[in-house]
Formats: C-alpha cells, structure tokens, sequence
C-alpha cells in the first residue's frame, strides 16, 4: 500500500512539474472563448402524481461559452447552449398499452460563477434561462386514440424557464471536459396557476469543448 502511495504521488509530482513547465497550460485569469457538444440525459418528475412510468431519454447538447476571468481563482461563464431534454413513458390506459416520447428544444443560457483551485479543474454553479423553441411528441400504441394523446398536451405551457445548474469542468491544455446537472425552478404553466411544474426537467449534461 505504501509504495501504491509512493506511485501516485510521485506521478502527481511529476505531472505538476510537467505543466509548470508549460505557461500555456494555465487558462485562469484569461479570457477564453470555447465550443462545446455533447449528450443530454433528460428525464422528469410529475408533481400531480399521474400513474405513468417515466424514462430518461437521450438529446443533444452544444454551443459557446466565454470564461470571463476575476483574478485567477474566481470567474464567470455565460454559455449559450441549444439543448433537447424530455423524456419516455409507458403506461395503460382501459387496457390499452402506450409507449410516449416527448423531446423538448430548448435554448440555454446558464450563467455560470466559476472557482478555480487549479488550472485542471473549475467548480461551476448558477442559474439558467431557458426558452422553449419546439416540442415533438410521439404516442403509439396498438389503437391510437387522439383523446388518450390530449391527455399529455399543455395547451398553457411557459416557453420561459428558470433553471438552477452546477458541474465540473476539467481543461487538457486547450480540451474541456464537461459535467453538469440541471433542473427546472419555476412553473411550466403560462398563467402561473400552479406553484410547481407539471412537468418539471431533470438532465445530466456531459459535452466536449475546445478553448480558443
């Protein structure tokens, strides 16, 4: 156990070296511009209790970000994202079996407060805009009825979302290695008449960037 030790903090040594060596390693208190893409998995959590058995789904995630240093440990990071979330169902309905899938696009726009304790490694958190831009929804089932469909309609639904996310950002040189997870604050009804969301989203986010 001791030598295993000995390894790993020889090889950290040895790495911290390495990239001391480097200046252009260090992108802390510069200011950066980065593309970015990834994967989203998206699910939800029905605040009225509906007995319908949610499934997380995969969509796409990317965009541009800026890292707005504030001295070398603090910073900012608007990003500009387009992002699909959603999510599956299966259920029953008078016996008849479904399966339900709805993928929402959104345009994200996180405003990220950034900590830096190393030049690998940045803590992000913050809120985020969103604005529904579409929502495509597929219902199959042996019969399909257009009432059964309605039932997941929302004829009142908010486009504008305040949403709450934080992750991990781990910079290779000029290579970003992203990790977040996010989900939905305010209501989805237009009107406001409910204080939580019917459908309220939950995504884990993983992209790659490059910083320029």
């Amino acid at each position: 156990m001791k030598k295993i030790l000995l390894m790993i903090l020889a090889v950290t040594s040895m790495a911290n070296f390495s990239s001391a060596q480097n200046n252009n390693t260090d992108f802390r208190d510069k200011l950066q511009f980065g593309l970015k893409a990834g994967l989203n998995l998206s699910n939800v959590y029905d605040t009225k209790g509906d007995q319908f058995d949610a499934k997380a789904k995969l969509g796409f995630a990317g965009g541009a970000f800026i890292a707005i240093p504030i001295g070398t440990y603090l910073g900012v990071q608007p990003e500009f994202l387009f992002s699909q979330k959603g999510f599956q169902a299966s259920g029953k309905i008078i016996d008849l079996t479904y399966k339900f899938t709805r993928t929402t696009t959104y345009i994200d726009v996180p405003i990220l407060f950034a900590l830096k304790p190393s030049e690998f490694i940045t803590i992000l958190a913050g809120p985020q805009y969103s604005y529904l831009i579409n929502q495509k929804d597929v219902f199959s089932s042996s019969t399909i009825n257009s009432d059964q469909e309605q039932e997941f309609k929302n004829d009142n639904i908010r486009k504008n979302t305040l949403c709450f996310t934080g992750g991990l950002d781990i910079t290779i040189k000029h290579f970003v290695l992203s990790a977040r997870v996010g989900w939905d604050l305010t209501t989805n009804n237009g009107d406001g008449t409910s204080t939580d969301p019917r459908y309220k989203n939950v995504w884990y986010q993983g992209t790659l960037g490059f910083r320029f």
